[in-house]
């Protein structure tokens, strides 16, 4: 993998073919967020968006805590690149929804990989990605209100959406914690798998993405992020046709039809 110069000391992108891999470096913390792993996540997700040479991204974590949520206990951290963090974060108000996957997430897929404990704003950025994979004993929990907080990272609109209301409740007004069988079960999580192998998986997965035409699966996905269960049917389909048939079009489009008929992988290239 390159590692891209984007990085910042808690949060390393680096770009392996057509997929970004953006790794939480914080773990004598448990990779708990700091200023410093947000500007790293902004910059990731942006250029995510902006390059069309990257299909996909793959969100994972050093050591043996994915994440720990907002460090609460931390003030502003030193370093070399603390004038630059500061400077950006001031000029850009909503940087930290963006790197949290709030606001702002970009049209391609974002895969995560968890192992161990992936609490509060751990489990609130899940919820902004699009294929899960976690370790069998990896842990999640909305733990806020056992701090007396809030979580302020959409978990109390978004995760109602992603598994039945009563569950969703549950895990925000107790704070409990939750396996990953549990949220497997409950539709929160595709894959569980042996530990120490949820970044191969979510890897494996990203590549058969990255296998298909980046036209097709970037349109797939802004009806994916604009579609959502708010809008009535009808006008989904009208606003999911406009999106859909300029694919068609496409020289990829033509590409993979040529590709079926003469039994061959495809070779696109997001034309």
């Amino acid at each position: 993998m390159t590692e891209l110069a984007i990085s910042t000391k808690n949060c390393i992108v680096e770009q392996k073919g057509n997929v970004l891999v953006v790794t939480l470096n914080r773990p004598e913390k448990k990779n708990a967020f700091s200023p410093a792993m947000l500007v790293g996540l902004y910059k990731a997700w942006r250029t995510l968006e902006e390059n069309d040479e990257l299909r996909c991204a793959v969100l994972t974590a050093n050591g043996d805590t994915f994440c720990a949520g907002m460090d609460l206990a931390a003030g502003p951290e030193g370093g070399e690149d603390t004038d630059e963090i500061q400077r950006l974060m001031q000029s850009v108000p909503n940087l930290h929804w963006q790197a949290l996957l709030r606001e702002d997430v970009p049209n391609k897929p974002i895969l995560i990989a968890v192992e161990g404990y992936a609490l509060a704003g751990g489990t609130e950025i899940l919820q902004g990605t699009d294929i899960r994979v976690a370790a069998e004993d990896a842990i999640f929990g909305v733990t806020e209100v056992a701090r007396g907080l809030y979580p302020m990272s959409a978990s109390t609109i978004r995760l109602r959406r992603q598994i039945p209301y009563a569950l969703a409740a549950e895990v925000l007004l107790t704070g409990e914690h939750v396996s990953a069988q549990q949220c497997a079960d409950w539709g929160l999580i595709n894959h569980v798998v042996p530990k120490g192998q949820a970044l191969a998986k979510a890897m494996e997965i990203a590549e058969k993405i990255c296998a298909n035409g980046p036209l097709a699966v970037k349109a797939v996905m802004q009806s994916l992020r604009q579609h959502d269960e708010s809008m009535p049917m009808a006008e989904a389909l009208v606003k999911s046709d406009e999106i859909a048939w300029p694919v068609f079009a496409t020289e990829d489009a033509k590409e993979g039809m040529r590709a079926f008929k003469e039994k061959r992988p495809a070779v696109f290239q997001g034309k």
